[in-house]
């Protein structure tokens, strides 16, 4: 970074922000109160310059993505979470519960050059555990050497009680059958008061932690989420990236953060006004300060919107996601985004950001660098 130290100490300092600057040009580990001082501070530009020059020390001028698509096996759900526009019971309006031969189809229909397919969905015990296993293994038969990514800690908790079997020998027959890494979502905010308020149901914070730490010990990597803008304090959201990164430091098995802004429509909350696209850049920047420890930092444009999403990769983040396509569960609850973004769109976006377009797979390896302007045309027509 070109400004002098004792610029952005003075900037920092009107700011709430004294010394900030300083831990950060040093590379030393944030505080909570830090943490608390980041979320207060009207400087969010500040926050994004910060941010920026940590992003670049890990990552440079890349941004990473991939082509990816969701598969979304059913809506079916017992959770009852006050947040949720996705949940259905059956014979409800709009319910739906994939068979094993159509996430078959799905997947052999999905883009060709798709690498990844994200996999999440309700929660709904009557399915049984082999349903599991089975559409695991379908997707595998329709697409062979995908990567398939599923399963929120939430969906694990219930698939560890459905099997009736110790957690490790449940994650040894789900990788048997085809799972390779976890979304690592259903953590929302760690708060127990806000646990018991809005989504009593789900599985509580410390078992997700420790839910967590056994899938890590056992060789899967995850990503992490907070879902923010609902009713939890800025304490509470500090609390919850620190969790995160304490986990972190004892296991070493996230591989990005993704801030989830909530989105209110269709839901019990639907009076609660979405983050501001001020206070959705004030996540990223915050999670790529904060979390250290973690390597990447997602912005994800089907919540973030496509403009903010863009202008994160200047704010911290370095992933812009994937290409996806027929993401259901935030697009129910108000999600204006496209379903899908094809590579050349990615690569616009990226470009237009000042940042060069890497595709990568799920656990980011190069599959592509697109450094040279005119590479982005060999492979631009997914």
């Amino acid at each position: 970074m070109d400004i002098p130290i004792n610029h952005l100490e003075q900037r920092a300092a009107v700011a709430g922000l004294a010394g900030l600057p300083t831990k950060v040009m040093a590379g030393e580990r944030l505080s909570f109160e830090d943490g608390v001082a980041m979320y207060k501070t009207a400087d969010v530009t500040l926050l994004g310059l910060l941010a920026n020059h940590v992003r670049e020390q890990m990552h440079g001028d890349v941004c990473f993505y991939n082509v990816n698509t969701h598969v979304n096996y059913t809506n079916y759900c017992n959770q009852f979470c006050d947040f949720c526009a996705f949940q259905r019971r059956p014979g409800d309006d709009g319910a739906y519960c994939m068979s094993p031969e159509q996430v078959e189809e799905a997947l052999r229909s999905a883009n060709p050059e798709a690498t990844e397919v994200h996999m999440v969905a309700g929660v709904w015990p009557a399915l049984g555990y082999d349903y599991f296993l089975d559409i695991l293994r379908a997707a595998k038969r329709g697409r062979p050497g995908i990567h398939v990514k599923a399963f929120t800690m939430v969906e694990i908790d219930e698939i560890v009680r459905l099997a009736k079997k110790p957690v490790n020998e449940v994650l040894d027959e789900l990788r048997e059958a085809g799972l390779d890494s976890m979304p690592g979502g259903g953590a929302e905010i760690f708060a127990e008061r806000v646990h018991k308020e809005l989504y009593p149901r789900k599985l509580s914070s410390d078992n997700w932690v420790k839910l967590a730490k056994q899938i890590h010990n056992h060789g899967f990597k995850t990503n992490c989420t907070m879902m923010y803008g609902m009713i939890e304090t800025i304490e509470e959201r500090v609390d919850h990236l620190n969790q995160l990164r304490d986990l972190q430091d004892e296991t070493g098995g996230f591989q990005t953060f993704i801030p989830l802004a909530f989105h209110p429509d269709n839901t019990k909350l639907a009076h609660i006004e979405k983050p501001s696209a001020t206070e959705r850049l004030r996540s990223i920047a915050i999670g790529r300060l904060f979390l250290d420890n973690i390597p990447h930092i997602k912005a994800y444009w089907i919540m973030l919107g496509i403009e903010v999403a863009q202008a994160a990769l200047t704010m911290g983040a370095d992933d812009l996601d994937g290409t996806v396509s027929q993401e259901k569960v935030y697009h129910e609850a108000g999600a204006a985004t496209p379903q899908e973004l094809t590579r050349a769109d990615i690569h616009q976006l990226i470009r237009e950001a000042g940042r060069r377009p890497v595709e990568r797979n799920t656990l980011y390896e190069v599959i592509a660098d697109y450094s040279d302007e005119r590479d982005m045309f060999e492979k631009c027509s997914v």
